[in-house]
This record gives C-alpha cells, structure tokens and sequence, in this order.
C-alpha cells in the first residue's frame, strides 16, 4: 500500500504506531541536522520529522526536497514537543524511518496554500494546482454533500433520479442557445439544453409522477459572479398537484440541505411568502433579501408639484430608512452619491435628511421642505432618532432598481446582511407576461410552459394577457434566486394560446414544439416543478458571492477555459466535415 492513513487522521491516541503516509509536500524547514516537512493530502496536514539522530542519507534527501513533491513517507507517529492548536494533527508528528520520492515537481507558480499570492487569472491558468488548495477543497467537499442531501431526500420522497439528453432541438426560451453542428446531418444543429425543460414534462405525459436529475444545462449568455455558460440544475417535476405540494416538498428539500451540510436547523415556521408586486414595490426588486429592514417607501403622489424640479419632474420617488446611520459623515454621503450615479444604476443624485435626536430632520434640501413635509418622510420609512433616510427620484424602472442596490449596499456597510444568517422565501404571483416596447410583442416572465393563474384563465384565454399572474414561485435566500418553477400547462388549447400570445404563429409553434403539443393530446396530468442552481446553492452555504470557486473547472467572465485555453479555433479539415464555412 502507498498509505496505511492520511495526512489529516493521526491524533495523541496514535503514539507509538509505525504508519505509511502519501501526500505532496506543503514546505520544507531545514534547520541544521533537522528537517520539518509539513506532508499534504487532501485530508490535512502531518508534520514529518528528520533529525539529528536519522540516517545521513535520509538528511540529505530532506535537503533536496521542494513544494509539491509527491513523498511516501514511512516512520513513528510521537507527540510533538512544541504543539499546534490550530491543526487538528497538531499534537503529533511523524519520526520519518523512510522517505521515498514518488514524483519530484518544478516550483509552482503560487503558494499552495489556505491564502495563495498568486492572482484569479493565474489560477485558473492552473486550476489544477488551485484545487489542491485547502480552502478549494473545502468547497468541492460542501458541493458533494449538497449533492447527496438532495439524492437522499428525494429518494425517500419516491422521486425517480431519470437522465435527458445534452444534443436536443435548439428552441426559443431567453438565452441564447450553445449549437453544436451534425456531421450526420449537414447544416442541421443540435442545441446544448438551457435546462430539460420540455423533456421532465414529457416524463409527466409517460407517467413518472416524480422525476429528479442534478444535471448541466448551457446558456450563451452574460457572464457575472453568479453565473457561467455551464452550470447545474436540481432540476425536479411532479404530477398531480397544485402549487402548494411543490413548495411544501421542495420545502423540506431545503431545510434538509441546511441540516445535513451545515447543522443548520431553520425555523420550524413555514418559509414566508410574498407576492411579486409587493417585492417589486418594498424592495425594488423579484429577490429581496430579508434579513433587515430597510424597505422602500413611495413618496410620489406627496411630492407632486412640491416646486424642486428633480421630485416635480420624477415619475417616481422613494426612499430608505438606514438605521443608525446619521452619524454618516459628508464624504459618506458623497460617495453613496457617487456610488448612485454609476452607469449600471444611472441615478441622478441622492436627496438625504437626517433624524435629529430631538425627532426633527435635517436635510440637504431643506430649503425645499419644511418640518411637516420632512417628518412625513420620517413616518413613511418608519425612520426614528439616529437615522438616515435617502432618497432617489427618476423613472419607476430606474429610481425602483437603484433604492434595491443602494439599500443592499448600504446593509452590507452596516453589518446587516449578516453572514451564517439564512432568510429563505417563497416569491410569488409573477406576472404571465411582459410586454416589450422596442419589439413589440409579449416574451414570457417564466418560460412559454408556465401556466397562468386559475382565477385568470379565462381572461387568458379570451383577453388581452397583460395583467394576467402566473401560477410561478421563485426560491430566494438573503437576496439570491436559488430556484424557480411554476405549475405547467398541461392542456394543448391553453399552451396553444401561450404561443399565440408570444406572437408564434401555428406552423411556427409546430414546428418548434409539435412534440409537447402532441404529447398533450394524450392525458397529460397536471403538473408542476421546480430548478434549483446547485451552484449558487454551493455558495449560499459557503458565504460567498461568486459561484466560480465551487465549480471544478469554471470559465472566466470572457467565458474562456484559461487552464485548457478554451474555445479555440480547429482544423479545417474538421470544419469541412461539418459542412461549416467560416467567414470572416
């Protein structure tokens, strides 16, 4: 064998054991006749020992050894003279007998350690080397625990672990599809799937009432820290219920995910729900994070024709309470102004008034207020002595979007986003539809599969759609949208009328999605599920924004593989095998 036990499992109860370790050299400290090897596996870290009283021969080969050698190790385990608290094989060492160099390595291009020097593009040049790092692995650990959560509850909750293809039909559902050419097949296409959407419905229609699969999905789209070209989906399917059995289950799911990864037991009570209107209107945005306060109060209809042109020509105005924070001084504000004023939120400005400790306010635009208009600010945002109120005017759409970002903002610098603090909820009562101005035409909030409210289907079905509510929920945690689903439609007539809304015409949607309309035409139940993003999960749990570092090999922002360089240009051979021209 080339271990007997790993470099993380000897403790003080070991002493006196003869073991055999493998692993790749942390660092090296020579001193004089001694040698300190601190051995690595992905399991911990054992200090190995050479000394006065070893062998020359084994002296002199601990002299030559560099980081990331790859060494089996053969000797004593016996308590350590000076002990480490901070390592969890802190109270031993390895008196090394025999040491044996199974693989010699070039000095890598970063420290291999809990915090590296080397920066984000070179390691991802080499990834390989990054994931050997301790704080790397941790994160693949989570990301297989969350795995085996999700398999172990939904086994036990009778669902049906089922694969669906990767090269499907490339059809219209928001992102831009990844295309792959047939060679089979010249000028045809198969498209890599955004998710398995049409196919866990089809599963309903062959009658496996619960479907699961932890499954990658591909969009040809912006990139961001919480998104990549390839991610993975929970993705789940159930017949035969309403809304509520989806949420309840997947409920569970949640709450036995928090327990079983992180020994997190979330309140007993069910998760809150809110409806889509009320976040857009207290929280500027379909994703609130509700771990604080701070909700926006619309001050529109007070400041009509107040006589200070930024609130007189605004189509909307609103605010925040921040609490405790007039003690803000003026080169705060003026950065939360500047801050406000990036082109990715495009305000104009930022109005402030602070509450006095006698309850009057100060602002900076007092000579426009008097006292009663500025405590009617005060009352609205609930704001009391000590706090700051800010707030933005402009358009519904911008000023909505900029109070949400200024509010998350402005929670982080006062410590109430609070890390290891979860605040689950269920959004609800989206809309069916948007209508787009520039094009001219309706696109689903959800995806064209979504099934409108019952109490509006009639409506649907005969009217204009514009303010019709989907029977669609989103899972959100602290600010993130984790997951999102709805209740299908399970009717041709009605998913007809969706392709109809969406300005396909009939031989369009035939084509397009004559396989799902006519699986419908032969008993398909009632159905509805739920994807959630396995990554963005991964970094919830972790305490992170960015979902890269718990994905093996991720792609950068430019969507480049720099480990493999990836994409890349190929043969032309190839190309003409594909019947593919490339025109530059």
């Amino acid at each position: 064998m080339y271990r007997t036990n790993s470099c993380g499992e000897l403790r003080a109860a070991n002493q006196g054991q003869t073991v055999t370790l493998a692993g790749w050299v942390q660092k090296v400290r020579a001193l004089g006749a001694m040698a300190f090897i601190d051995l690595r596996d992905r399991y911990g870290i054992t200090q190995i020992v050479v000394d006065e009283n070893s062998p020359r021969e084994l002296v002199e080969l601990a002299e030559k050894l560099g980081r990331e050698f790859v060494l089996q190790v053969e000797g004593t385990v016996r308590e350590r003279s000076s002990k480490n608290p901070k390592m969890p094989t802190g109270d031993i060492e390895i008196l090394a007998s025999k040491i044996t160099v199974l693989n010699s390595s070039q000095t890598p291009p970063f420290t291999i350690e809990e915090n590296s020097d080397g920066g984000d593009e070179l390691r991802m040049h080499y990834r390989y080397l990054d994931l050997r790092r301790a704080p790397l692995q941790r994160n693949m650990i989570l990301r297989h625990k969350l795995a085996q959560s999700v398999r172990r509850y939904l086994d036990a909750q009778n669902f049906l672990e089922i694969e669906t293809p990767y090269l499907i039909k490339s059809t219209p559902e928001g992102a831009r599809d990844f295309i792959v050419p047939s060679r089979m097949n010249p000028g045809q296409f198969y498209a890599l799937p955004q998710s398995p959407q049409t196919f866990k419905q089809l599963l309903m229609v062959s009658g496996y009432d619960r479907y699961f699969q932890i499954v990658r999905c591909f969009r040809d789209e912006d990139l961001r820290a919480d998104r990549q070209p390839e991610f993975t989906q929970i993705d789940c399917e159930m017949a035969f219920v309403e809304r509520d059995d989806v949420l309840n289950t997947f409920e569970g799911m949640a709450r036995a995910m928090f327990s079983e990864v992180l020994g997190k037991e979330l309140d007993a009570k069910p998760f809150p729900h809110m409806s889509y209107d009320d976040a857009m209107k207290y929280y500027g945005c379909d994703k609130p994070d509700i771990r604080f306060g701070m909700r926006i109060a619309e001050f529109s209809a007070d400041l009509k024709g107040s006589g200070f042109p930024p609130f007189d020509g605004a189509e909307y105005v609103g605010a925040i309470c921040a609490p405790g924070a007039a003690v803000y001084t003026r080169k705060q504000l003026d950065e939360l102004t500047n801050w406000v004023k990036r082109p990715q939120i495009g305000a104009t400005g930022l109005i402030y008034a602070r509450v006095e400790a006698d309850g009057t306010l100060k602002s900076s635009v007092d000579k426009f207020f008097d006292q009663e208009m500025l405590q009617k600010w005060a009352a609205a945002t609930e704001a009391k002595a000590g706090d700051l109120i800010l707030v933005i005017a402009g358009t519904k759409k911008m000023a909505q979007n900029a109070l949400c970002q200024l509010r998350l903002e402005v929670g982080e610098q006062l410590g109430l986003r609070t890390k290891g603090e979860f605040a689950p909820l269920w959004v609800v009562d989206f809309p069916l539809v948007e209508w787009d101005e520039e094009s001219g035409r309706y696109f689903a909030m959800h995806h064209p599969f979504t099934s409108p409210k019952l109490d509006d289907m009639n409506r649907f079905m005969t009217e204009e759609p514009r303010d019709v509510k989907a029977n669609a929920y989103d899972f959100v945690v602290n600010g993130v949208e984790v997951g999102g689903g709805s209740i299908r439609i399970h009717d041709s007539e009605v998913q007809s009328r969706m392709f109809e809304v969406l300005g396909f015409s009939k031989e369009e949607a035939e084509e397009q999605f004559g396989f799902l309309l006519g699986a419908f035409k032969y008993g398909a139940p009632p159905h509805g599920g739920i994807a959630f993003g396995m990554d963005r999960f991964c970094a919830i749990f972790g305490g992170d924004d960015s979902i890269r570092d718990y994905i093996a090999f991720p792609k950068n922002n430019s969507g480049r593989d720099m480990m493999i360089d990836s994409p890349s240009v190929v043969a032309d051979e190839q190309l003409k095998e594909l019947a593919l021209k490339i025109d530059q």
